[in-house]
């Protein structure tokens, strides 16, 4: 079956990723327009390489049926609606993967996949109006009057057949163990960078986009989070938002010690966080070199954290300092409430508390007394 991989160029400091034919080393011209559109929408690198992929992946699914794109629009709901699902399980039998990778793929990861398909369809749709749209994204509308006699228009997508998602069980790390890893530390720069995560909740790639000479308000203590499309290490803000957070007096401090310390190597550049040794020292400091020194952490003290745990320890120490949940949302970034909640490590126990502390309250909100 032919085979499609993913290639990525440099222009200046924007990287731009197309879709070869592996037997012919032809660019495919859909879709890397496609993934060229995506970069000048200012997507980040991996979200559009996270793209490039996936389609990669439903082009040798398409090779392997055999069919055409604009088949797939030929087709009736009931067969196109199979077709995706049937792609959905292609992806979890591993067929897109090598087969020396046996490692495990979740309903998650295809479904994204999947929808990144499908806004690639869409993407077709604007270039070529001809084909219309596909019937198994086209929406069905009905009216519902609310109850003070409002009409409203509610829709639903009609495509049903996404794989049930697992439950994500990322715990927050503990205090016991951020304290822990500090300790292990060899440098300023790993100890700075696990503080700032822990006392901001922002993402890695946020943090590693900051620029220590625009990004940090020294008499404030704050520091912020801009979107920027020409970051040297591809990091980052998700969504383009822009958002502060405060950090402690002594975290401050520790962040001019870390700048008095590597001064000479940050001079040269303005990323906050850089690499500190090797040939590649003083370049701005990428995602995979922190998850190397958290791997080198988890070796040498048996804890493991990721910069995603930290950001719910982050979350979990605020609600319990008090913190009323739009604050922590805001803090986070997260578009929707419910987001933060999953955030929230809160357990039945305290669910009864309060409960229970409410009631002691309000025994007698319902007049039950008077009833009996």
């Amino acid at each position: 079956m032919r085979r499609y991989s993913v290639k990525s160029v440099s222009e200046g400091a924007i990287k731009y990723f197309y879709i070869l034919d592996s037997e012919t080393m032809e660019i495919a011209l859909l879709p890397s327009k496609y993934l060229k559109h995506k970069t000048k929408a200012n997507r980040s690198p991996n979200t559009v390489r996270r793209s490039a992929f996936a389609i990669c992946y439903y082009m040798e699914y398409l090779e392997g049926i055999p069919m055409e794109i604009t088949q797939v629009y030929e087709l009736d709901y009931e067969k196109q609606s199979g077709h995706f699902v049937d792609f959905l399980h292609w992806l979890k039998a591993g067929n897109h993967k090598q087969k020396d990778n046996l490692k495990t793929i979740h309903n998650g990861t295809c479904n994204a996949y999947l929808e990144d398909v499908f806004r690639f369809y869409l993407f077709i749709e604007m270039e070529d109006e001809r084909l219309g749209g596909l019937k198994v994204l086209s929406y069905s509308y009905h009216m519902a009057v609310n109850a003070v006699g409002v009409q409203k228009k509610l829709r639903y997508q009609a495509f049903k057949g996404y794989l049930k998602e697992e439950e994500r069980n990322v715990r927050p790390a503990e205090h016991d163990e951020v304290l822990t890893i500090l300790s292990a530390c060899t440098n300023c720069r790993d100890q700075l960078l696990i503080l700032l995560l822990a006392e901001t909740g922002f993402r890695i790639g946020e943090l590693l986009g900051v620029d220590y000479l625009k990004d940090i308000d020294y008499q404030k203590h704050m520091i912020g989070v801009y979107f920027r499309d020409d970051n040297e290490n591809d990091a980052r803000a998700k969504n383009a938002e822009y958002r502060k957070a405060k950090i402690s007096n002594d975290t401050y401090e520790f962040l001019m010690y870390y700048l008095a310390e590597y001064r000479e190597l940050l001079q040269h550049q303005e990323k906050l966080f850089i690499n500190i040794a090797g040939d590649t020292a003083g370049q701005p400091l990428k995602v995979d070199s922190v998850y190397d020194m958290l791997g080198r952490m988890e070796k040498k003290t048996g804890i493991v954290i990721t910069p995603h745990m930290l950001r719910r320890y982050f979350a979990n120490m605020r609600r319990k300092a008090g913190w009323r949940l739009e604050l922590i949302q805001q803090a986070l970034g997260h578009k929707h409430i419910g987001t933060t909640i999953k955030y929230l490590n809160i357990v039945d126990d305290e669910l009864l508390e309060a409960s229970r502390q409410f009631y002691e309250k309000h025994s007698a909100l319902y007049g039950v007394q008077e009833l009996l």
